[in-house]
């Protein structure tokens, strides 16, 4: 791990770009807000929402909005920099810490796929975004907002980064379901939706660096569960250990877990071994469901289905009703505690 990076005392200088110094292939944040600070009021600001499946739109702004926008997206970001230099504000790794106070995250957008692919396509796909358009794309399906600042040096060089704030739906307001106050009234709501923006800062992009300034925000925006897939991964060595199983040409179970949320999550409280392979298949039997083995007995898993499949039985999330006889999957479980004088189980 590389050692944690503090501020060190940069001199004030008139800066011109947006452009910032790289160290050791690693933005240097403090001469970043140092430079920034000097062309926040100048810098070009480009609005995009993106949804789900991270397509980004582009989106429009009236000019007697841009000042809120840079106070918005701009400002509070340089100043808790700026605010961080004189207070001993710490960078570490994303992957290898925890949040706390006076400590600011950094990844990098390799490691995060969906930021990657979002920034590609807003920096090499331009030309494939549609502008937002309410009817066609439904704000209240946006996951968050992109605000994109550049400026060019002398020699017409642009340079760029890139500021990310999660949406709620709750915070919009539909247009034909809300009313506004006016002049001590109400009147009929004008717009199509109203919008309140996150004031907190969630994201910063600068280069291939990610600055996490809200973790949980950065982790929903962008679904980079790492800490959550590393013990995954655990788990997953400890499950090729324990069972013996089959996967078509090309496949391994690391490769179906990845990017499973629910695989991802089932996995961390998964205890490995309670359910033998043997009673698995038993168990699948007696729930009617298609596990199949091969020559060796070894489970097939084909797909992310029979993962799925497998997953629940060694987890036993599957119960036969003893009132209706049908049977479910469960989605939680809790375990009841023995009644007095009940003999313990096991």
């Amino acid at each position: 791990m590389d050692e944690d990076k503090t501020h060190e005392e940069h001199a004030d200088e008139p800066a011109n770009t947006i452009d910032t110094d790289v160290v050791n292939d690693s933005v240097d944040i403090f001469n970043w807000a140092n430079k920034t600070d000097g062309i926040k009021n100048n810098a070009k600001i480009e609005l995009f929402l993106f949804n789900k499946f991270y397509t980004p739109f582009i989106m429009k702004f009236a000019p007697e909005l841009e000042q809120q926008v840079r106070a918005l997206f701009l400002y509070d970001v340089v100043n808790q920099v700026n605010l961080g230099a004189g207070t001993g504000l710490t960078v570490r790794e994303f992957e290898m810490s925890e949040s706390e106070e006076n400590v600011l995250l950094k990844t990098d957008t390799e490691k995060v796929e969906k930021a990657k692919d979002l920034l590609n396509m807003i920096e090499s796909e331009r030309s494939d975004i549609v502008e937002f358009n309410e009817e066609e794309h439904d704000f209240k399906r946006m996951k968050g907002v992109v605000a994109r600042f550049s400026t060019r040096d002398a020699n017409g060089v642009e340079s760029a980064f890139f500021i990310v704030k999660a949406l709620q739906s709750a915070s919009a307001l539909k247009g034909a379901l809300s009313w506004e106050i006016n002049g001590g009234r109400f009147d009929a709501f004008k717009a199509d939706v109203g919008l309140k923006i996150p004031t907190e800062s969630h994201v910063l992009i600068v280069k291939d660096d990610i600055f996490v300034f809200n973790q949980s925000k950065f982790e929903k925006l962008f679904e980079y569960d790492y800490k959550k897939q590393l013990l995954a991964d655990k788990k997953v060595a400890e499950i090729e250990k324990e069972y013996k199983l089959s996967f078509p040409e090309g496949l391994d179970l690391q490769t179906l877990v990845k990017d499973k949320k629910k695989i991802v999550n089932k996995l961390q409280k998964l205890e490995v071994g309670s359910v033998t392979q043997e009673q698995a298949l038993e168990y699948a039997d007696t729930m009617q469901l298609e596990l199949m083995t091969d020559d060796a007995d070894a489970i097939i898993i084909m797909d992310g289905n029979d993962l799925d499949m497998f997953v629940n039985l060694i987890n036993e999330d599957y119960i036969t009703s003893t009132i209706t006889g049908k049977r479910y999957e469960i989605k939680s479980k809790k375990l009841l505690q023995e009644s007095e004088g009940e003999p313990p189980r096991g």
